[in-house]
């Protein structure tokens, strides 16, 4: 396991100045890790990132070598993605929803996939790469710490529950896409004690929709104010 940091940091967006932390950088050493986060990690878009359903940003290193081998590039650093950790194996298909891992002296539960932003787009140095990844399903995942500590590079991971619905990041994503198993696996989501409350209310929402959607299609007309 590698650990980064991020300090905030002035990027141009669309002939503006806008403030991120993605870019992380890898640190040596102990790391207490707190309810907030990582102690020298600041986040900056607290409505997106952080906070204690969002404390710690987790990604395998597994989704390096396929960046890398799909973009044509060549040993991305550590932090590329705007991960805290960046961790073997666990990949986006056996990580799962309310999972709880030991990490060093923590444990930490799994709240939701990351959703990107478009300063990922920023840091990619492509816009277009913010759809892409989220489309792709390696997306990482956010953790929660339930016991606080240190951690340091190399402390093993071990898994020590697995979350009964067995919901994985990957699947959890198509929560955010139309298709025949959106509603069943947003239903399936809000099962989920560990959900973030952040995915808990955008999935209501998204189920509301859904279902004035099917039953404006049952009745075939919407009118002008946006009912059926």
């Amino acid at each position: 396991m590698a650990i980064s940091l991020g300090k905030p940091r002035q990027v141009e967006y669309k002939q503006r100045m806008v403030s991120t932390g993605i870019y992380k950088e890898p640190v040596s050493g102990l790391v207490h890790a707190t309810r907030m986060g990582l102690d020298g990690d600041i986040h900056v878009d607290l409505e997106n990132h952080g906070g204690e359903d969002k404390a710690i940003y987790a990604y395998s290193v597994d989704n390096y070598r396929f960046w890398e081998n799909q973009l044509g590039v060549s040993g991305f650093p550590y932090g590329q993605f705007g991960e805290n950790f960046s961790v073997s194996g666990l990949s986006d298909d056996e990580v799962h929803i309310g999972d709880v891992y030991r990490i060093g002296a923590t444990f930490c539960q799994v709240t939701q996939p990351r959703v990107p932003c478009f300063k990922l787009g920023i840091k990619m140095g492509n816009p277009g790469f913010v759809a892409i990844f989220a489309r792709s399903g390696r997306v990482g995942f956010y953790l929660r710490v339930l016991e606080e500590g240190d951690v340091r590079i190399g402390d093993p991971i071990n898994c020590v529950d697995r979350d009964s619905q067995g919901l994985n990041l990957r699947e959890a994503m198509q929560a955010r896409f139309p298709g025949p198993q959106q509603r069943s696996i947003i239903e399936t989501a809000l099962r989920i004690p560990a959900l973030s409350s952040a995915w808990r209310d955008d999935l209501l929402h998204r189920l509301s929709v859904l279902g004035l959607t099917q039953a404006c299609a049952g009745i075939g007309s919407i009118d002008s104010g946006g009912t059926c």
